[in-house]
Order: C-alpha cells, then sequence, then structure tokens
C-alpha cells in the first residue's frame, strides 16, 4: 500500500448519521492495543476557532520543549496535514504503513468503521510510536459521540466559541450544541470555555458540576489589542505584555485567550511552559487558509469562512484591516450551507463576484451561485474552474478575498503561486520590452560592467552564461575576458547542462531559440566545476528571489553547481515587490541590473 492507496481506503469508508458513537473506534483502537492509552492529551471541540487554538497550543507546548503532536480536520491541501509531530505532517511512507496495519483489525470489524474513526486511529497509532508528550486532539463533529472521545481524561478540555452547525445530528440550538460539545468534559478534569451566551454558559457549568469538573471561562477582559497589519497583531493579556500573533481578526485575540487559559490549567498540572515558550509559541503560530495573506502587491486573501459565524468575524475583519476597500470575491460554497446568510455579511465589501465550484459532491454550481448573487445586486460572474476564477481574479489587479468553502481555499492555495508567478512573469518581460532598443543596449553595457567589476567575477575562472533573446540584457561584451565561459544546452525533458565551446564549434536555435552549442562540437563541463553562474531571469525581487522564464531548466540545473555563486541578470524595470516562493527555487546570492551588483 502506498500514500495514495492508504487515503483512498480511508475516504472510501463513508460516514452517515447512523453512525455517530464511540463503539467501534473503541473495538477497533482495542484490536490495535489501546495506542491512546500511553498517550495524554489536550481536547479541544467547538464550532470555530477549535482549529486556530489547536494550533497555537501545539505551537507553545514545541516551543516548551515538549515532543507534540497535533490531530486537525479537514485538511486544506493534502491529507498527511491532518496529524503532525512536532509541526511536520506525517510521511507518505508512514501512512502507508500505518493504514496497512490498520486495515486489517478494521476489515475483520462487523460493523466496519467509518472513515473519520479510521483516520483517527491511524492517528493514535502514528502519535503513539511518534513517543509524543502530548497530543492536541481537535473534535470532528460534536463532542460527546466523536470518535475522539475515547481517550481517557485529557490535561484541559477544551471548548471554543459555539454556534448552528450540524443541526440535523447535534441539535437545532445553541443549548443543544453546546451539551453535545460538553460530552468532551470527563470527571476530574479541568475545562477552559470561550465566553458565550449565558444559556451556553450554564450548560458548561451544569456539565462540570454533574461530573466534579472544573470550569475556566476565558478572560476577554483582559484583552488589550496593541497594533496589527497584515503581518499580524500584538496585544496584552493579563501579564503578558507585548504578544504577537500572526493570525489576524480579534476573533483570534479571543482564541488567543482560551489559549493562554488553557497554558495555565496545564502549569498547575505540572507542565513547564515558561512565558518565553508562551511569546515563541503565539508568534510561531502557523494556520493556513484563515485571513491569509498568500501576497501584498497585489493584495490576496483567502479564508476558510463556511458558515454565518465565520462569515460574520471574516466581515469584521475586513472592516479591521481594509475599511472602505472594494473587493473582488472569488466565492465557492457548498450547496448544504446557509451561503446565503454567509455571502450576506460579505455583499458590503463586494466590488466584484468571481463564482466557482468547490471541489466536492456537496458543491453549489458556479453558475446557481452567480444568480444569487446577481438577484442580489451583486456583479457577479462564473468561472468554469477555481483555477480559472483564480486567474480571473488575479487579472484584476485588485485586492482579492477568495472564501466560502474549506475545500476550495486549499484548491485556491495550491493553485495560486502557479497563477500569480505566471502573471509576474509576463510583466517582467512586458517591462523589459519596454525598454527602447538603444536603451536596452546602454543598459546592458552597465550591467556588463558592475559583472566585471564584482568580485566574484573577479575571482572566477569558470563562468557560465547565456546568448540572449530580443529584450534581455545583452552580455556578448563580458565573453572577450581571460576566462572559460560556459553555456546552456537544454533538452526536451528538462533537463539542462553545462559545454564549453570548441575553437569552430557550431551553434543551434535551442529551446525556446536560445542560441546553445551543439554538444558535439563543445565540451561537456561538470556543474561543480563552475564557479559563477549568471542566470537571465523575467522578474526579481528585494529578497533576491529570481522568477524564470517558466520552463524550470535552471531550477534544476543550479542546485547541482556546488562551488558556484549564482546570480540574476535583468534590468531594474524588471524588480518586483515579491515573488512567491516555490519549494524548487534556489535563492539568489546577487542580482546584476543597471543600478546595482
Amino acid at each position: 500500500m502506498n500514500a495514495h492507496e492508504a487515503v483512498a481506503y480511508i475516504e472510501s469508508c463513508s460516514w452517515s448519521e447512523t453512525r455517530l458513537g464511540l463503539d467501534r473506534t473503541r473495538e477497533l483502537l482495542s484490536r490495535l492495543g489501546n495506542p491512546q492509552k500511553t498517550l495524554k492529551f489536550v481536547h479541544v471541540a467547538g464550532t470555530n476557532g477549535k482549529g486556530s487554538a489547536c494550533a497555537m497550543l501545539a505551537s507553545i507546548l514545541r516551543a516548551a520543549g515538549y515532543r507534540t503532536g497535533l490531530y486537525t480536520s479537514p485538511y486544506i491541501s493534502r491529507f498527511n496535514e491532518r496529524m503532525q509531530v512536532d509541526g511536520e505532517d506525517i510521511s507518505d511512507n508512514v501512512l502507508a504503513r500505518i493504514t496497512d496495519e490498520v486495515r486489517p483489525a478494521a476489515d475483520a470489524m462487523d460493523d466496519h468503521p467509518s472513515q473519520f474513526e479510521l483516520a483517527t486511529a491511524v492517528a493514535m497509532r502514528f502519535f503513539a510510536a511518534a513517543r509524543c508528550d502530548v497530543v492536541v486532539l481537535e473534535v470532528g463533529l460534536g463532542g460527546e459521540k466523536d470518535s475522539t472521545n475515547v481517550i481517557g481524561c485529557p490535561e484541559a478540555a477544551v471548548i471554543m466559541n459555539i454556534g448552528l452547525e450540524h443541526t440535523e445530528y447535534l441539535g437545532d440550538t445553541l443549548e443543544k450544541i453546546a451539551s453535545a460539545k460538553a460530552g468532551i468534559i470527563k470527571p476530574g478534569c479541568t475545562a477552559v470555555c470561550y465566553r458565550g451566551t449565558p444559556e451556553v454558559e450554564q450548560v458548561f457549568e451544569s456539565a462540570c458540576a454533574k461530573r466534579h469538573a472544573r470550569l475556566v471561562k476565558a478572560d476577554f477582559g483582559s484583552l488589550r489589542p496593541l497594533a496589527r497589519d497584515l503581518f499580524g497583531q500584538t496585544f496584552s493579556w493579563r501579564g503578558y505584555d507585548g504578544l504577537h500573533l500572526p493570525l489576524l481578526g480579534e476573533h483570534q485575540l479571543k482564541n488567543a485567550a482560551v489559549v493562554l487559559e488553557t497554558v495555565g490549567v496545564l502549569r498547575e498540572k505540572g507542565w513547564k511552559i515558561s512565558e518565553a515558550d508562551v511569546r515563541a509559541g503565539l508568534s510561531k503560530t502557523v494556520w493556513p487558509a484563515r485571513f491569509e495573506v498568500l501576497s501584498r502587491a497585489p493584495l490576496f486573501i483567502v479564508d476558510g469562512a463556511h458558515n454565518p459565524q465565520c462569515a460574520e468575524a471574516l466581515a469584521e475583519t475586513l472592516a479591521e484591516y481594509l475599511p472602505g476597500r472594494k473587493l473582488i470575491i472569488l466565492a465557492g460554497v457548498l450547496a448544504d450551507k446557509d451561503y446565503a446568510k454567509m455571502l450576506g455579511f460579505l455583499l458590503p465589501f463586494a466590488d466584484q463576484f468571481i463564482c466557482v465550484a468547490p471541489d466536492s459532491s456537496r458543491a453549489l454550481p458556479a453558475e446557481k451561485l452567480a444568480e444569487f448573487l446577481t438577484a442580489a445586486g451583486a456583479d457577479a460572474g462564473a468561472a468554469d474552474s477555481i483555477r480559472s476564477g483564480v486567474t480571473e481574479a488575479v487579472d484584476t489587479e485588485k485586492t482579492v478575498l477568495a472564501c466560502g468553502s474549506l475545500y476550495m481555499a486549499g484548491r485556491v492555495r495550491d493553485i495560486y503561486p502557479d497563477v500569480y508567478r505566471k502573471k509576474l512573469r509576463k510583466d517582467g518581460i512586458r517591462a523589459r520590452r519596454g525598454i527602447p532598443e538603444e536603451e536596452r543596449e546602454r543598459r546592458s553595457r552597465a550591467i556588463v560592467e558592475a559583472i566585471r567589476n564584482s568580485e566574484p567575477f573577479r575571482s572566477a575562472h569558470v563562468v557560465m552564461l547565456y546568448k540572449a533573446v530580443p529584450g534581455e540584457v545583452d552580455l556578448s561584451s563580458i565573453e572577450g575576458e581571460n576566462k572559460t565561459f560556459v553555456y546552456p544546452v537544454c533538452t526536451g525533458d528538462g533537463i539542462m547542462e553545462a559545454f564549453r565551446p570548441r575553437d569552430g564549434g557550431a551553434w543551434r536555435d535551442g529551446l525556446c531559440h536560445i542560441p546553445e552549442p551543439v554538444p558535439g562540437t563543445a565540451e561537456f563541463v561538470r556543474p561543480e566545476t563552475i564557479d559563477l553562474v549568471l542566470c537571465p531571469c523575467s522578474g526579481f525581487d528585494n529578497s533576491k528571489n529570481r522568477l524564470g522564464m517558466g520552463k524550470g531548466y535552471y531550477d534544476r540545473f543550479l542546485p547541482k553547481c556546488t562551488n558556484a555563486a549564482i546570480a540574476a541578470v535583468a534590468f531594474e524595470a524588471q524588480r518586483m515587490k515579491a515573488i512567491p516562493v516555490r519549494p524548487w527555487d534556489v535563492p539568489m546570492d546577487m542580482v546584476f541590473t543597471e543600478k546595482m551588483g
């Protein structure tokens, strides 16, 4: 079994209302040796904010030096995100191996476990094998009958904000839903709750009284916001002054207050968590698709808001951070959600809606969403895919908000960097082509002079450069220097190598019409023998990130040049504010333009 087969097996086991309950999970874990009994937990339930709280708690516990597991749902981009140890997703190999171990036990049961129950069993086995000191465990649905509730008394039972959700399973009032969530409170434990209505708080008080559990209500009155921008917010709470949190919005400060109360409970139970640990953990919290800024120029935000309560919090955050700004809203919703109420909170912020369908069988078709929004008075149109919707939104060059579903948020996060890089690439090429030919020649001479005067060039024996195509920086005048010059040769299978032309060697029209030496008339040069690589680029930013032409030949070749200084070569007109970095990008040691070296 590989990872793909493991996920396919888990997700093939459908879930239904009739499957609520703990019996299957208990039986499955018993067949696996009850790995959960070797672990300690912080158990987190709630309608909204529980994922953010889990991320903060796990980050703080890691900062305190504890080996920390984190179990969350749903995932944003890939299944592996749901199970982490010390911030690292479960690897494909480990996921496949553990699922292969769990499957025979599950398939032998008369009442087969559901997908969430299987995932929970895999996670417990994973955390036990990783010897976690503590696991931050997010409830999937409700609390009392959720499969995560098979654990014993947790170190703390945390209940976040309560809203109307899954009413067909949990009840049609806030009090009924709160009662289901309160099911994670075990006899003798300490529960920490997000402040809610008096009726909701009464549910938690009654549950704690019946189970002889202590109840701590989060202290929102001590929250003091100090500063905020799109990089995060700074706040004070009780004895903590100047705490930094990368997550945005007033609701995240309230989530943080619950987390800080929980830290106090953990300290009382003997967990060693210093103020420095709290500060470091909060400041390093990562929780994607929660008012997440994917780029700042233009501003592109993605948020997983998928119910009215989330949308209301999102609207408050928009008013707080982007007052008066009209947005392009890339929207995709599930048909079984209260999308009318949800989008009602966002209508005042919209200049235009671009509608898409999330990757889910429950998705509302983009055309139907556009019809609904048009009837509500909005300017709305449908895109035929999430990719085309992202492309259309980026092309407006206006502030974009993508929201409506976590299913869509994950796809947008995956797609956006490539779409944005493609746009930046076009902008960079357009910028260099916009320079008059005579001016390009002058600027090319200035760049060549900057290269000649640089220490890496002066000390280099072997220099790799390129033959320019129209519009690029022309480096031909540098070739008369007393050095060995080598040139790239690209093949159709994505491979680039370096060759040194022999006297009388031939040149050919290579990939994208770039002149390159004919290998039979040139000598192959090992990349580790190159001292300096001069790379063409369609754009660069202030961090010396380079945006290539999109084929990836240099991206694959540069890591082989282990002894070389790497430099991008471009006109100053191709400078960009920021380039989204991909895992394969190689940072430049320097950038040569007519204004810098």
